[in-house]
């Protein structure tokens, strides 16, 4: 499918997102580094973040593209138990030092796309 727009990326199927399933992993260039991302649907809509803690820069999925707690109400860090807000990414509990790193994601015609921004980038192959 060709982006809507120049900087928006193809990622998944917005059918595959579920709501409290699997999130989709993507990698990205964050300030000159590659780094993990993710997607997941949460109350109906597409949220993006960088996978890494506000309190320390690790990956926080506590299983494989599993982000939410058990209430499904949080994105919590696997490490730390750092609980955010899924749709802004807003720390709300735990040992984080601000907010997740937001991705702006977009769903058009069935499927989901991540914009590009200055300091985050697609990697090129």
């Amino acid at each position: 499918m060709t982006p809507p727009e120049p900087d928006l990326h193809p990622l998944c199927h917005a059918a595959d997102l579920v709501e409290g399933g699997e999130a989709c992993p993507f990698d990205v260039r964050y300030q000159g580094q590659t780094c993990r991302a993710f997607a997941l649907r949460w109350r109906g809509r597409v949220h993006g973040y960088l996978n890494r803690c506000s309190h320390v820069a690790m990956e926080m999925d506590w299983r494989p593209n599993h982000f939410l707690d058990l209430t499904g109400l949080h994105i919590v860090c696997a490490s730390h138990g750092a609980l955010f807000r899924p749709d802004t990414g807003q720390c709300v509990g735990g040992p984080g030092r601000g907010p997740l790193i937001k991705i702006d994601v977009v769903e058009h015609e069935g499927v989901v796309f991540w914009r590009s921004q200055y300091n985050l980038q697609a990697i090129e192959f």
